[in-house]
């Protein structure tokens, strides 16, 4: 007898769903580095030093990985979590797709940096590049902490609800969202600087839940019991309408 978490068999399409999905949930990890390249682009003399552009360019590329890998995790998961509830799902793509919209706005603000820096000189440029700094801080602090929490407290709540994977790594999800959103409330009130250390703790739960998320999805998938009462409730509920 399969046991609750056992592995759909390979040639489900939903086994296929999950290995994608845990595929783009891995992929949304490699932009960590991009916070060490990105530190001289911010810095105060980068528009007027010298050197190559190569590591805020890989760092702009890894985020645009990321941006649209993080869309295709939630599109890819859709269909299968509409059965459990559509309109939950629904908010799930739109939320991944401002995230998502935000991350590929602050590369756009880092490539803006480059260009300045590869086009002028003086005093204006330097403040134009402190300024844009700022901004990608900024909008950093709402693609990277505001959004992610609203994407995982809503995939949490309905993974935890359809037990397509372990309630456990579920509540990972759900108990780590509400930290990330009081950090961000945190830094938007000023009540703690955006660099701090707590503020980037406060990013643990979820990065953990991600990441584990998305290697339970490609070793294991998700649970067959789950699946049958899913496809259960949606015949049901097409048999009512």
């Amino acid at each position: 007898m399969a046991t609750e978490h056992a592995t759909v068999p390979a040639r489900s399409p939903y086994r296929r769903t999950s290995l994608i999905a845990g595929i783009l949930y891995v992929l949304t990890f490699v932009s960590i580095p991009s916070l060490v390249l990105y530190g001289p682009v911010k810095g105060a003399d980068y528009v007027l030093g010298p050197g190559p552009d190569t590591g805020a360019l890989l760092g702009g590329l890894s985020e645009i990985i990321v941006a649209l890998a993080g869309i295709g995790t939630a599109v890819v998961l859709f269909p299968v979590l509409k059965k459990q509830n559509e309109a939950a799902a629904l908010g799930l793509v739109a939320a991944r797709i401002l995230e998502s919209s935000a991350i590929l706005l602050g590369v756009a603000v880092i490539l803006t940096i480059v260009a300045l820096r590869q086009g002028g000189t003086g005093t204006d440029v330097v403040v134009a590049g402190h300024t844009l700094a700022y901004l990608y801080d900024r909008i950093f602090l709402l693609s990277q902490s505001f959004m992610p929490a609203v994407c995982d407290l809503l995939l949490g709540i309905l993974l935890f609800q359809s037990r397509l994977v372990p309630r456990a790594l579920s509540l990972i999800g759900i108990v780590g969202a509400p930290v990330l959103l009081a950090s961000y409330l945190a830094v938007f009130t000023g009540l703690m600087g955006q660099h701090d250390a707590l503020a980037g703790a406060s990013a643990l739960l979820v990065a953990v839940f991600e990441f584990s998320l998305g290697i339970w999805l490609i070793v294991r998938g998700f649970s067959p019991q789950a699946i049958v009462a899913l496809e259960k409730r949606s015949l049901s509920s097409a048999a009512v309408r």
